[in-house]
């Protein structure tokens, strides 16, 4: 799987959501900005990208380090 791939899923799923993927075609790192993340505690954030994988999450993906912040968040650190 290549990390445009899991890109294309997780901005399909998550509506506006701003997302980089790097990867070595078995482990990736994926930063993902959305509004989607209002309100939610780190788990829940995770689990909302894991269940937007599905499948992917399950067989084609080994590792997947996630980092996961509201358009709020992300202004800050910038």
């Amino acid at each position: 799987m290549e990390p445009k791939e899991i890109q294309m899923i997780i901005e399909k799923g998550m509506s506006g959501a701003e997302v980089k993927v790097e990867g070595d075609g078995t482990h990736f790192e994926a930063v993902i900005i959305s509004q989607d993340f209002d309100g939610k505690t780190l788990l829940e954030r995770h689990q909302l990208v894991y269940e937007v994988l599905g499948e992917a999450m399950k067989e084609r993906i080994h590792a997947l380090s996630l980092k996961t912040y509201t358009p709020e968040q992300w202004g800050d650190i910038k």
